[in-house]
């Protein structure tokens, strides 16, 4: 058997920052990082998206044009990570790319996701053969579409002995129970990042808090805790996902203003992330007893959440999934390349833990280089 079985993995996330994209070797018996490249998001597509997401009424020509445009930076992406790596396109059996998603709706009459960024643009591009539409396939199975990096979640990072939750924090938050004892299960647990992003875009004109600094400054506003926590989407059962369609800037705002009283800025973004920490910790409470804590996604640089959630954990061990072997910023695009491998060789997968999906599908499109 071969020891080399090259694929490349693509993702932008709910942040809308950049392309994340990933050489990997999924020859087995476990995935190996090869390299690694994020490439930038412009701001004026930037925008252009963030639009799409907040369920603006746009034209079909708009919505056409920033998907192409957006395959064409995942298709960049690829190419500038090849150059990187001096590895052939020739080498790589299959590109598997999430793409951006632009509006979540699982629980509609009609139940649909919709993520853009071209694949026949990334074929063309890079003449490598690209899989997408990952989730569209789960929804027809009768999921939720997501999560789906908990697939990998179970394959890389269960143990025989202790159990283990893998916490994705991202512009949403997930988790993936893995027991030795019981399947594993997964689920949305409500905001990661995508409320205080957008409130530190708001008041500080940036993209993100740093290190979670501006929250650490302020003080939680136990009141407003109270009243976000009061959405009905924290109690729901699992199985459960979420996006921007839920947990926005309106949201956020029709929370304050049903407050009926004057909370400072920084005070709101502490509240925020405590908000992320409270929704994880009750998560975890509710889904037995975890020995082990990893983080990855973009809030496992965030230390105000890292050392909330270490503080509220205690004493279980809680770090990030660096300490399982695989850097905490890579993990999910990661997850789109093993699942094209999956879809390439044709095996279904069986999400209905994660996503409610009534059988195994084989999930993604193939766009042939």
């Amino acid at each position: 058997m071969s020891t080399k079985e090259l694929y490349i993995g693509l993702l932008s996330g709910t942040s809308v920052d950049a392309v994340d994209a990933v050489v990997v070797n999924l020859a087995p018996p476990t995935p190996a990082l090869i390299a690694t490249h994020s490439q930038p998001i412009a701001g004026r597509l930037r925008a252009a998206i963030l639009k799409l997401c907040g369920g603006s009424a746009i034209g079909l020509q708009e919505l056409g044009e920033t998907h192409i445009e957006l395959g064409e930076v995942f298709a960049q992406a690829s190419m500038n990570l090849l150059e990187i790596t001096g590895i052939a396109a020739e080498e790589i059996l299959a590109i598997g790319s999430h793409g951006q998603t632009v509006w979540h709706e699982p629980n509609g009459d009609k139940p649909f996701t919709l993520q853009i960024g071209d694949a026949n643009t990334i074929a063309e591009r890079t003449g490598i053969t690209t899989v997408s539409d990952f989730r569209g396939r789960d929804i027809a199975a009768g999921g939720q579409g997501a999560p789906l990096a908990p697939l990998l979640h179970h394959n890389r990072f269960a143990s025989a002995h202790v159990s283990r939750a893998i916490i994705n924090i991202g512009g949403i938050s997930n988790i993936t129970f893995l027991s030795p004892k019981t399947s594993a299960i997964a689920f949305d647990s409500g905001p990661g990042n995508v409320l205080m992003d957008w409130w530190t875009a708001k008041h500080k004109g940036r993209n993100f808090d740093k290190n979670g600094s501006w929250a650490r400054e302020g003080k939680v506003h136990e009141e407003l805790l109270a009243s976000l926590q009061q959405d009905a989407y924290f109690t729901r059962r699992a199985p459960k996902s979420t996006g921007r369609e839920l947990f926005n800037g309106a949201w956020l705002e029709a929370a304050l203003k049903s407050l009926n009283k004057s909370v400072t800025p920084v005070d709101v973004q502490a509240t925020l992330a405590q908000l992320t920490i409270s929704s994880l910790v009750n998560a975890l409470e509710g889904h037995g007893d975890v020995e082990e804590v990893y983080v990855c996604g973009g809030g496992a640089h965030n230390q105000t959440l890292m050392e909330g959630l270490t503080k509220a954990l205690a004493p279980k061990k809680v770090t990030t999934t660096e300490a399982l072997g695989i850097h905490p910023d890579w993990v999910e695009a990661i997850a789109f390349a093993w699942i094209a491998k999956q879809t390439i060789e044709g095996t279904a997968v069986d999400t209905s833990a994660y996503t409610g999906a009534r059988a195994p599908a084989v999930l993604g499109a193939i766009y042939q280089g």
